[in-house]
Formats: C-alpha cells, structure tokens, sequence
C-alpha cells in the first residue's frame, strides 16, 4: 500500500515510527511517498523522490506514456502506473482516504486494509499528523489536530493535482492504445471504429477514482478548496464522500457547492455520532454542530446528504464504513461498495423532502 504523507519521516527508526506527529522539517506542503507492506510486522519503506532514467523508460513504453524521458521524473509517476496496472488486472477502483483526528498512522493502514477487503478496492491515504494524546490531551490535543489541519490544507492540495495529472496521463494513453486497435480492427470505417473504441473504452477502463474525507479530514479538505491554490476545484474525482465531517454545518453550503465529481457528492450524516457529539466541546466557546451529525439547513446544491440515523448496524458509530457496522447491515455494506465504486446510486436510496436526505434501503 502507498501512503503519501507531509509528516516529517525518521529514516533511522523502524515500522509505522518512521512517521513522526509533526510536519515535515521543509515545510507542511512537503510530500513523502511512503510504501507499507505485511499485516503482522509490516515494512515501512521510504520512497526515493526521483525515478531513476531507466525505470522512466519502462513506464513510458509499457504504458505508452507521453512523457520526455529524457526530463526527470517523480515518485508519483511510479505510484500512478503501478496502481493503475493493478486496478485494470484486478478490476478495481481506486480510494484516496483523508483520514482524521487522532489516527497514528497503524490506525490508517488498518483503516484502509479493512476498506481494501470489504468493498474490492484499492486505498491510498493521505496521512497528516493528527495523533493526539502525547503532551496533550482531551480538548487541547483536538485544537493542536485542527491547527496541523489548517497546517496540511496545500499538502492535500498538491496531492490532489498530483492524482489528477497522473490519472489523465494514464487514461489517455490507454485511449490511444484502444483507438489504434480499433481502427486496424476496422480500417475503412470511422463509424464502426468509434464504436468499437467505447465498447473498448467501458470494457477495459471502466475505472473509477473517488474521495473519500472521514471526520476532521473533511476540515482539510474544505481548508484545500479555499487555498489559494485549490488544485482540489479541479474536476478530478468520479465521487467525493464526506463522511462524518468534522466541519461546521453553518455555511457548508459556501465550500462544498465548490467540489467537483463526475458523479457524486454524498455527505454521510449520523445524528447520533458519540465522537462528534464529543467534538462540540471546546475551550472558551460552543463548538457549533458539526455538518456530520446535524440534519438541518442541508442546503448544498450539489450534495445528496444521506442520514445514517437510527440504521441497523449504526448506532453512535464515527465510522460506520467499517466491517462492524457494514457486516451487521447487507444494505449498509451495499451502499458503501457502490458509493465507493462510484456506481449509481438512486435507485437504493429513499428520499425525503422534510429535511433533504436520503437513506439506504
């Protein structure tokens, strides 16, 4: 599993201890790409930045890439061909996770594991420091999470674009690929080449790329899409899931009419969310409902705002994507292999106009 990262990385310690709970030492916008393998004692490894002039090569024939290759060439170029190759063998779609407070970064490789193994995915996180506890605690250690936060916001943003880029450089060369053998298949006929090439196109890349924000990681991201850089306006992902978000409800409406999906915006809502609830206490004021577990003024004209209230399988869960609520409820595990996957949605879910929500039936 590939993590990207703008912790700062100790190279001489071992596992998960390589990442630190600080920013990186160049600044909080630098980015580390870091590979975790194993389940028992898995092998936490540092990626070089530059890929070598051969390896560049061999991407650029293999994938039929249109690169220089005489130009350098970065880390992500690697991350991108080797996920997609491994989406397209295994017909899989791809989940970039922002994950949220208080999670060392065990937390977010077990986190994405279990997404990986539940819903047929492949998951790359986007970790940021936010472990809580250590000299801090409580209320205090919640404020320093949504400082680093603050802190990450061009971070996620440069990653985004990073996604973005790699994904369009990718799916085009494979269009090209496909182009050609259709038109060998059918020389002397425009018509039946185009529709071959579609038939080709929804055959072999029939691949999807979603967002997935859970709780304060929705804080991030709505702190990306106001910076002045927002590389995360960009229309990148096929959905964007904002799950249990750790944001105001007050004005959401202002940043998430902001994000762009090919296909969906969901905003995933628990009335009875304990860690939100929790959330709401902070020093010197009123913490104001978060957009998570509050089921008025859901007014985005973009979003579909599904309540999870009162499910089976629910209760006061933060992350009812997980294997305990999701093996409770065949419909709730549904909901999230489609939502994920991007597929369509509507014809599983209930309406109602009271309060703007939907839930799965």
């Amino acid at each position: 599993m590939y993590f990207i990262t703008n912790r700062q990385m100790e190279s001489s310690k071992k596992g998960f201890n390589k990442f630190s709970k600080h920013t990186n030492h160049l600044g909080p916008n630098e980015l580390t790409a870091v590979e975790v393998v194993g389940v028992r004692k898995p092998k936490v490894t540092i990626l070089q930045d530059q890929v070598s002039p051969k390896s560049v090569k061999h991407l650029k024939i293999k994938f039929s890439l249109d690169i220089d290759d005489s130009e350098p060439h970065y880390v992500p170029l690697q991350i991108a061909c080797d996920t997609f190759a491994e989406a397209r063998k295994e017909c899989k779609n791809i989940l970039i996770f922002v994950h949220g407070y208080n999670n060392d970064v065990k937390d977010v490789y077990n986190t994405a594991r279990e997404l990986e193994r539940l819903y047929n995915l492949i998951v790359i996180p986007f970790t940021w420091p936010a472990n809580g506890g250590g000299a801090l605690s409580g209320s205090m250690s919640y404020l320093a999470d949504k400082r680093d936060a603050r802190a990450s916001e061009d971070a996620l943003n440069r990653f985004i674009d990073s996604v973005g880029h790699y994904y369009q450089l990718l799916t085009e060369a494979a269009r090209r690929e496909l182009s050609v053998k259709a038109a060998k298949r059918h020389p002397d006929n425009p018509t039946k080449q185009r529709e071959l090439l579609a038939k080709l196109l929804e055959k072999e890349c029939n691949l999807n790329v979603s967002l997935l924000c859970h709780s304060m990681g929705n804080y991030v991201f709505k702190h990306a899409l106001t910076s002045s850089l927002a590389e995360s306006r960009k229309l990148i992902f096929d959905n964007v899931i904002l799950a249990a978000a750790d944001t105001n409800n007050l004005d959401h409406r202002l940043w998430v009419e902001s994000i762009r999906a090919r296909k969906g915006v969901y905003v995933l809502i628990n009335e009875k969310d304990y860690a939100l609830s929790w959330s709401r206490r902070k020093p010197g004021e009123e913490q104001r409902a978060r957009l998570g577990h509050y089921l008025r003024k859901l007014n985005a004209g973009n979003a579909h705002y599904i309540n999870f209230t009162d499910i089976k399988g629910v209760g006061t869960s933060h992350s009812y994507f997980n294997a305990i609520s999701a093996n409770k409820n065949a419909t709730l595990k549904r909901f999230f292999k489609k939502v994920f996957a991007a597929e369509y949605l509507l014809p599983y879910l209930e309406y109602f106009p009271h309060n703007n929500t939907y839930k799965p039936k």
